[in-house]
């Protein structure tokens, strides 16, 4: 894979608990800045799947 640096949320500002992402090599990998050795690793169509279940309140029962 190839590394790429991660980027988190400009609304973290200086907060190290935050969601980071980055994409590598066809995939996008996904952690938490204060746990980075654990790392969800997805496609582009499956995060992009995700998120608009998210912005669509489809997964609000979960919460």
């Amino acid at each position: 894979m190839a590394n790429h640096r991660w980027q988190k949320s400009s609304y973290s500002a200086a907060h190290d608990n935050c969601v980071e992402v980055r994409t590598t090599d066809q995939l996008i990998e996904i952690c938490e800045s204060d746990d980075g050795e654990t790392i969800l690793r997805t496609t582009p169509a499956a995060a992009t799947a995700l998120l608009r279940a998210i912005k669509a309140g489809e997964l609000d029962h979960h919460a």
